[in-house]
């Protein structure tokens, strides 16, 4: 008696396997873009913090948040007003017109949702930036610094209005 066995694998078993690929992949590729968006969420605090060492050095030169320490007095006119920060760089007398000091910004606002304000009070006493952050998970949560120290998350209207009014007087709120 001759036994005729063929070898290899039938249809169905070779789709059941393709599925349960399929599957996994999906599951790595959901966790990577989770991964993915909280490292850019990461990478807007980081930059945002280290603006704070940088804003005192200037400080430190200027004897105020302006360009000029000639122009320290409350009634100059250094007011950045809460705008995108991507715009704020180039205002005369301003920190965020330090490339050093934007470099920073824009880097976190390239992490984050574009959507930022920066402010700066009259005679440059005082700074604040918030950036809008990438992880849908978070909805309305931004990333604010300010020159009092505080760094901390925030909710706002995921709109440039809503970022605009967190740092209105330079501080967040």
């Amino acid at each position: 008696m001759k036994m005729n066995f063929k070898k290899g694998f039938t249809l169905i078993e070779l789709l059941v396997v393709v599925a349960i690929i399929g599957v996994l992949a999906s599951v790595v590729l959901a966790a990577l873009n989770t991964a993915r968006s909280k490292g850019s969420d990461a990478a807007v605090k980081s930059n945002l913090v280290n603006l704070r060492p940088q804003a005192e050095i200037y400080y430190d030169t200027y004897s105020c948040y302006t360009g000029n320490a000639g122009i320290c007095s409350v009634s100059a006119p250094a007011v950045v007003a809460a705008t995108d920060c991507a715009t704020a760089h180039g205002v005369a007398n301003s920190i965020f017109a330090d490339s050093k000091f934007y470099s920073g910004v824009q880097a976190a606002f390239n992490a984050g949702l574009n959507y930022g304000a920066c402010a700066e009070t009259v005679g440059g006493t005082a700074w604040a930036t918030v950036i809008q952050l990438s992880n849908p998970a978070t909805g309305g949560t931004a990333w604010c610094v300010d020159s009092t120290g505080a760094s901390k998350s925030v909710s706002v209207t995921a709109t440039q209005a809503g970022l605009t009014a967190e740092v209105t007087g330079a501080k967040c709120l």
